[in-house]
């Protein structure tokens, strides 16, 4: 490809919102279904996964669900379009019981997921405030976090030593940084195929969330316009890696020589340090303007109960059994197979792997710096808003223009909603 790709286009993984939980270390899994143990009484539970790229994941998967007593288990295992494929089950008759997704003001309000306040209630305090308002509505908890997975840039030291380069804390600071680092065929910067990947902290960089704690429009500011007028710019210069052999969920590029910083998430740690050991380091999404911030987006996933379930009390006791009791597993399904933070801090602060190194960089700048979906902001706005900045960065629209147009339309999804 000599450009990224026109419309939104999106890549094979584009279900994996910003790559939350998706890793670079393996090949695909085959798609498994119909596995689980039998028995638990004649009570049978059906949960659905995308296809996760480590290596062991979804033999993982399957062993919990052996592990379960209490009900016959079964696992689906989604490869390709997960969100298409579940939006779809999830209206039909052969809705999961128990799935992964992200919090979605859309599920709550069309009545499709049911509120588990009374499972994690004992445990609430051991998540992050922000992972349980990211899955809140209205003041009910609907969904249980289980992966953080924090995402910034990926550099090689040795070329900001030999290029004179410190790590970007501006915009305009990276962009100059990928003008300088690209040299032959190695090319300054890789933010992906399109811009779908990058969208959400390029927009967060400026300052704002998307919507503000009322949820009304927070987004649309002079500083936004300014900043996809320098991001055309970048796109217009040569310094962007363009027809890369992955997209950013997969470290290839840069572990390849490709370019000199790369978008990617701790997933990608063990691979990137295996390859260069110690040159390599991490850095946010730098500031935007003067009122804005440093950014490192949270992806990673949520378990939800269907209120389609066969059975919800029981969907909701093997959700507490798994995600809230088994310790043991969820450290094992965060850390054994890919590279993820896991969401109990509990669990996290034991955790030796993210104790040092670039890996302890990564959790303080999640700390620092981390910044959460808003369930109140539907993947329908999220798609009206990436249009606003493809026709306004790829098409070289007014900013202005577009933002406008934007707005109109998500007001009416807000007002829609209520």
């Amino acid at each position: 490809m000599s450009n990224i790709s026109r419309g939104r286009d999106w890549d094979r993984r584009g279900v994996l919102r910003a790559m939350g939980g998706a890793a670079a270390l393996g090949g695909l899994a085959a798609c498994g279904s119909n596995t689980g143990r039998s028995g638990g009484g004649g009570k049978s539970i059906k949960q659905m996964y995308h296809a996760y790229g480590e290596q062991g994941t979804q033999q993982a998967a399957k062993k919990f669900a052996d592990a379960y007593g209490k009900a016959k288990v079964t696992i689906e295992w989604v490869p390709g379009e997960y969100e298409s494929k579940l939006a779809t089950t999830l209206l039909g008759s052969g809705a999961p019981d128990v799935f992964e997704y992200h919090p979605d003001l859309q599920l709550v309000r069309s009545r499709q997921i049911v509120p588990l306040d009374d499972i994690i209630a004992d445990v609430k305090d051991d998540f992050l405030p922000e992972d349980i308002t990211a899955n809140s509505v209205d003041g009910k908890i609907y969904g249980i976090r289980m992966i953080d997975d924090p995402q910034f840039f990926f550099y090689r030291k040795s070329l900001f030593e030999k290029a004179g380069v410190k790590p970007p804390a501006t915009f305009d600071e990276l962009i100059d940084a990928a003008h300088k680092l690209t040299s032959g065929k190695v090319k300054g910067l890789y933010i992906g195929q399109n811009l779908k990947t990058i969208s959400k902290p390029l927009v967060w960089s400026t300052g704002p969330h998307y919507l503000d704690a009322d949820h009304r429009i927070a987004y649309h500011t002079d500083n936004l316009v300014e900043t996809l007028t320098k991001a055309r710019e970048l796109y217009r210069s040569k310094s962007l890696l363009l027809g890369a052999p992955t997209e950013v969920w997969d470290p290839a590029s840069f572990l390849q020589g490709l370019c000199a910083i790369q978008w990617c998430g701790i997933w990608a740690i063990p691979a990137i340090q295996k390859a260069f050991g110690d040159d390599f380091g991490i850095f946010p999404f730098p500031r935007s303007g003067a009122k804005g911030r440093q950014v490192v987006y949270n992806g990673g996933w949520s378990t939800y109960v269907s209120a389609k379930a066969k059975d919800v009390d029981a969907a909701k006791a093997f959700v507490k059994w798994l995600w809230i009791d088994q310790k043991k597993y969820q450290q094992e399904w965060a850390l054994d197979y890919g590279f993820h933070i896991p969401a109990r801090r509990s669990i996290a602060a034991g955790a030796d792997k993210l104790k040092s190194g670039v890996a302890a960089e990564a959790v303080e700048l999640f700390n620092t710096h981390g910044v959460f979906d808003d369930p109140y902001w539907t993947e329908g706005m999220f798609n009206i808003l990436l249009d606003a900045v493809v026709n306004s960065v790829r098409d070289s629209k007014s900013p202005e223009a577009e933002l406008d147009s934007a707005d109109k339309k998500i007001e009416r999804a807000l007002k829609k909603l209520g």
